[in-house]
């Protein structure tokens, strides 16, 4: 929202595989992997549509410390009638709520985005 084109931020597995399943979904357009050992950072590059307006409207987070929340594949539904996506922390990595039902796959429901 601010209209910054890149993004640096700490380098974590988990949110690596999240900016890469945010690239594959189509919300951002590169993330890759800088520096070494500790100084590791992900670069982020956003993703902005037409007038300059950001793709990623806004985000709910859903699981969080206090209070996990799994689906099963069957239980995954869409997300602002198609028009967005849910995050899920599966056993074969992040996916979207797509990509999930088509492998038949549940896990625990991160964030819906929009």
């Amino acid at each position: 929202m601010a209209g910054r084109k890149n993004l640096k931020v700490p380098h974590s597995k988990m949110d690596f595989s999240i900016a890469e399943s945010l690239v594959r979904a189509g919300y951002l357009k590169s993330s890759q992997k800088k520096g070494r050992g500790v100084k590791k950072i992900i670069a982020i590059e956003l993703k902005y549509g037409e007038e300059d307006r950001p793709v990623i409207r806004d985000i709910k987070f859903i699981s969080r410390p206090s209070k996990r929340v799994y689906r099963g594949y069957r239980e995954i539904r869409r997300s602002k009638q198609g028009y967005g996506r849910y995050f899920i922390s599966t056993p074969r990595g992040i996916l979207n709520n797509l990509e999930a039902k088509k492998m038949k796959v549940g896990g625990e429901l991160l964030f819906e985005i929009w």
